[in-house]
């Protein structure tokens, strides 16, 4: 699970440098519902190391609180998880 969550964290963060990247040279983006999708299935906190990095999507409300907001759940599950075995 933890070699899972961790590649899915980097390739998130790769991800979020490309939008980036691609907003920069006015290129096709990456839609943001493909950013929410990759960090609910497990990427939230390299989207939230990728947005801090890269200073991408830190203004836009639904980023700056949902994906601190998923990751504050991610790890409570975990938490409960762990706890419970």
């Amino acid at each position: 699970m933890l070699v899972y969550l961790s590649l899915l964290s980097v390739f998130t963060f790769i991800v979020m440098g490309m939008d980036k990247h691609n907003a920069r040279h006015q290129r096709s983006r990456i839609p943001e519902k493909s950013l929410f999708l990759f960090a609910i299935i497990g990427g939230s906190v390299g989207l939230l190391a990728g947005m801090y990095s890269f200073r991408h999507k830190t203004r836009k409300p639904s980023f700056k609180y949902g994906i601190p907001a998923i990751v504050v759940l991610q790890l409570a599950v975990g938490l409960f998880i762990y706890t419970s075995l």
